[in-house]
């Protein structure tokens, strides 16, 4: 179904990415210091869970474009690339933010579970980056759009909670390695622009 270049590519992007902490890294190490490992893991498979229903929204509604037309759909390739290119700018052009962790009240694993996956699926940003990230790896040549979709958010998701998992596991040694390398928190926005910016120029020029 993928090539092996589109499937190296994706992973790559999405570790990059990873490797950057944001609002999910956040709040499985909060959930990890506050309750134990168990408690920021099932906060990364709650996170990873919310990942995967905005997969199911994005493969069905960007399914059903492509089967209206396949114009339609690299209209929409080429807004989801001028969005990547977009949040790429603003990464690089944004003051370095505050990496302390957020401050949650304590509850059980379950309702920790429950939050992240609520907390994840009503975040429009994360909705807007799967409409505009998803589609630069889907090619209809390559079969059933929908399960090209599928494919690669199960992909994600499971990239997600490997990591989420050893952030759990590690998170002391993590927090560390954050304060003695105070360049991520000076060029950590820099680096997460220029993979935006890197994806929307790839899918642009490929076009042509």
């Amino acid at each position: 179904m993928f090539t092996f270049s589109t499937l190296s590519t994706f992973i790559i992007i999405v570790i990059g990415l990873f490797l950057i902490p944001g609002p999910a890294v956040l709040l499985t190490a909060t959930r990890t210091v506050q309750g134990g490992r168990k408690a920021g893991i099932m906060a990364g498979l709650g996170i990873a869970t919310g990942d995967f229903i905005h997969t199911l929204f994005a493969a069905i509604g960007l399914s059903a474009v492509l089967m209206t037309s396949a114009t339609a759909f690299q209209v929409v390739k080429f807004a989801g690339a001028a969005y990547l290119l977009y949040l790429g700018v603003r990464s690089i052009l944004e003051k370095p933010s505050d990496p302390t962790m957020p401050q949650v009240a304590p509850m059980s694993n379950l309702r920790m579970y429950s939050q992240a996956i609520l907390i994840e699926v009503l975040n429009p940003k994360t909705a807007l980056f799967f409409l505009a990230f998803l589609p630069q790896f889907v090619h209809p040549e390559n079969g059933a759009a929908f399960l090209q979709f599928l494919a690669l958010g199960l992909l994600f998701v499971t990239l997600s909670i490997l990591y989420t998992s050893l952030i759990a596991v590690s998170v002391r040694h993590l927090g560390k390695l954050v304060k003695s390398t105070p360049w991520m928190g000076r060029w950590g926005g820099k680096m997460v622009g220029a993979i935006y910016i890197g994806l929307g120029l790839k899918v642009a020029f490929q076009s042509r």
